[in-house]
Order: C-alpha cells, then sequence, then structure tokens
C-alpha cells in the first residue's frame, strides 16, 4: 500500500509541475490531461508490441480500489473542505432553488438520460437493458462538487450563481447516491423498488444524513469552542470527518450529505464564534492544502483509468451521443427552469446557460461505475461514463471561464 501510494503522489507532483512550467492549465485540468496522454502512450506502445509499461500500469491501477479509494476515502473530506468555504447565509438565500436542483433535477435528468439512452443505443448496435440504462442516468446525472467547486470559482462567476451551481452539486450528490442503491438493486433484482421504499431510502439516508451531520458539526463545534490550540483544534476537525463519515456508513445514512452539513456548520460558525484569528488561519491553510492535494491525486487517478477501459468502435459512438444526451438533459433539468423562472429564481441574466454547462461530471461517476458487479453491462456503462467524464472535464471545464464572461455579466 506503501508503494502505491507513493507512486501516485510522485506522479501527482511530477505531472503538477510540468503543468505549471510548461502548459499553464488549471492544475486539476493540467494533471488530469498528462495522464490521459501518458495512459494513451503506453497503450500505443502497447499495440506496437511494447507492452512493459503498458502491463506495469495496468497492473498498478488493478491494485487499487478506485471506488472503495474515493467513496470511502477521499470523498469526506473533499465534501467537508469544499463546504466549510459556502457562506451559509448566501446558501440559505437560495435553498428552494437549490433543493429543486439537487432532488427534483437530479431525479428528472436520471430518468431522461435513461430512457434516451436505453432508445438510442440500437441505433450504434449497442444493447444496454432498461433497468443498466437508468443505473447509467442515475450515476451520471449528480454534477460532481470536486470538479465544480473550483473550476467555477477560478472563473469569476457572480456569487449568486457561484452559490447556487455550489450548493447543488453539494447537496445533489448524496441524492444520487442513494438513487444509485435503488437502481442497482432493480437492475441486479429484476425488481422494480415501489415508491414507498424508495421514498423510505431517500428519507433515511438523504434526511438522516443531514440530521446526523448538523449533530455531529454541533458537537465538533462544541469541542473547538472549548480549547484553544490550533494544533488540537485541526485534529478534532479531521477525526470528526474521517470518523464522522465512517459512523454514518456504520448508522446507513449518507456520509457525503452529513460531510456537507457538519461542513456548513464549521465553516461557518465554527470558524466566527469558535476560532481565533490564528486558529482560523491554519485550519484554512490545512483544510485547502489537504483539498488541493487530494483533487490533484484524483484527477491524475481519473486519467489513468483509461488503460483499465475496454473502447471499440460502437462504444466511442455511444459515448458521443451519451454526452449530447448528458447535456441536453441537463439544459431541460437545470438551464431550462432557470430560463423559464428568471425573477423566480433571481439570478443574473444568462444563468440558464452557465447552469447548463457548468453542471461538470467527474470522479465520483467513474467511481459509481467502476463499482458495479462485473459484467458486459459494467464494461458499457464504465466506457460512457468516462466519455461524459472527459468531456465534460476537458471541453466544459476549459471553456465554462469564456462562458461565464460572455453570459454572467448580470449582477448576483
Amino acid at each position: 500500500m506503501l508503494d502505491t501510494v507513493a507512486i501516485f503522489l510522485t506522479l501527482t507532483a511530477l505531472f503538477a509541475y510540468l503543468n505549471h512550467k510548461l502548459i499553464g492549465l488549471p492544475t486539476n485540468i493540467g494533471v488530469m490531461g498528462i495522464a490521459l496522454v501518458l495512459s494513451a502512450g503506453l497503450i500505443g506502445l502497447d499495440l506496437v508490441g511494447i507492452a512493459m509499461p503498458h502491463a506495469l500500469e495496468e497492473s498498478l491501477l488493478r491494485s487499487i480500489d478506485f471506488s472503495e479509494v474515493l467513496l470511502q476515502g477521499m470523498l469526506s473530506m473533499l465534501l467537508f473542505a469544499g463546504a466549510m468555504h459556502v457562506d451559509l447565509a448566501s446558501l440559505r438565500s437560495y435553498r428552494w432553488q437549490i433543493g429543486l436542483l439537487a432532488i427534483i433535477g437530479t431525479t428528472a435528468s436520471s430518468l431522461i438520460v435513461g430512457f434516451a439512452m436505453w432508445f438510442l443505443l440500437p441505433l450504434v448496435h449497442l444493447s444496454l437493458p432498461l433497468a443498466y440504462c437508468l443505473v447509467f442516468g442515475v450515476l451520471i446525472s449528480p454534477t460532481d462538487p470536486i470538479s465544480v467547486l473550483g473550476i467555477l470559482k477560478s472563473s469569476g462567476a457572480p456569487e449568486s450563481l457561484e452559490v447556487v451551481v455550489t450548493g447543488e452539486s453539494l447537496f445533489n450528490d448524496g441524492v444520487g447516491i442513494a438513487l444509485f442503491a435503488l437502481a442497482v438493486t432493480m437492475a441486479t433484482s429484476g425488481d422494480a423498488p415501489t415508491v414507498g421504499h424508495g421514498a423510505h431510502v431517500l428519507l433515511k439516508e438523504g434526511g438522516g444524513g443531514i440530521v446526523y451531520g448538523l449533530v455531529l458539526g454541533y458537537i465538533t463545534f462544541k469541542l473547538l469552542k472549548s480549547i484553544n490550540s490550533y494544533e488540537v483544534e485541526v485534529l478534532i476537525t479531521l477525526a470528526s470527518v474521517i470518523g464522522g463519515y465512517a459512523l454514518a456508513n456504520h448508522l446507513g445514512v449518507s456520509g457525503p450529505l452529513a460531510m456537507v452539513a457538519s461542513g456548513l456548520i464549521i465553516g461557518n460558525h465554527g470558524r466566527a464564534l469558535a476560532m481565533t484569528d490564528e486558529t482560523q488561519r491554519h485550519v484554512d491553510m490545512f483544510w485547502e492544502l489537504l483539498d488541493a492535494i487530494l483533487n490533484a491525486v484524483l484527477f491524475v487517478l481519473i486519467g489513468l483509468e483509461i488503460v483499465v477501459i475496454v473502447f471499440s468502435a460502437g462504444l466511442f459512438k455511444a459515448a458521443a451521443l451519451s454526452i449530447l444526451t448528458v447535456v441536453s438533459a441537463r439544459f431541460l433539468t437545470a438551464g431550462l427552469p432557470v430560463m423559464l423562472r428568471q425573477r423566480w429564481v433571481e439570478l443574473p441574466a444568462g444563468a440558464w446557460q452557465i447552469m447548463t454547462w457548468g453542471g461538470l461530471r467527474g470522479g465520483i461517476s467513474v467511481a459509481l461505475a467502476l463499482s458495479l458487479p462485473n459484467g458486459g453491462e459494467r464494461d458499457t456503462i464504465l466506457a460512457l461514463t468516462y466519455g461524459v467524464v472527459v468531456f465534460s472535464i476537458l471541453v466544459q471545464g476549459l471553456t465554462i471561464g469564456p462562458v461565464v464572461k460572455k453570459f454572467g455579466r448580470g449582477k448576483g
């Protein structure tokens, strides 16, 4: 394990250095692009008979469980770090917009993508049962907070729009994972869950996760307020995140939503009422650095994962169709409602374009796809997911800045 961690940290540092010195892209996009180029080069060498480098990379990637590493390890810290820097008062002002986008929007997008892919895949001579098309729709519909938070913040989006998109991406994560569990159960068992069962799961995982996170945040807040030692306080926040996420899994509630709720409490009330200025600086610096490091490692992993995905001509065409479908579904479930209800949502003019194009997908979708049971359906879904994620990060991530500049000039 130590060797694997050392290799990935070294690669991440090397790619970040090369990007900073030679390329100049945002760090996460740059390291992912370099990892993709490296993996593509090794695949090319394998095709001409030089198989050892490709085999070594594939062996290295298969030695780790990407889904386990992200969903049970990195995700808790990344969500907590992201939520810490969201202003709770601003989030409360847009609670209805965020709630509708996170719950209704994610559910509607999952259904639109699922049924659309069930109809479109036969056009490229691929077949995927409807249940697995819905699984793909569920895992690809939530916008990824890890991708959205850094890229949208650096693009200069209006504050109100940044709050809504960031808040949606933080909360629809838990909704998406709960829907994913229901969809996988339906696909593997052949039995569709009842509305009552689905509502119970969502209420238990989603509502329970938020309540648990608020309690966890309050306990952590009281501990921070009772002492004045930045070393101990940083340690308390780290233990709260890792231990709290593990306990959420044992309780059967949503760990992602718990981390978001806890992060909002600590980032707002904790920072204002329980920390000295010195402690604030150290806590912020610790979580900002940890967030940056984990993000960079994650995007390198995403770039390298291409070597374990089997593509064919039909899958390339299907991936192109899935990209078009996912972007269209994002417009129908986020962009169009904002455009039609401009006054109600209280967002600047041009918000619907940014909402549509800024709905980035990332590592969480790949991790969910990798967690599926082995089989032909998994291979197809993984290839489609990877195509959407790479397009989302490299194309949408690199162009969201110009889109914001063009359409996000209104006040907000």
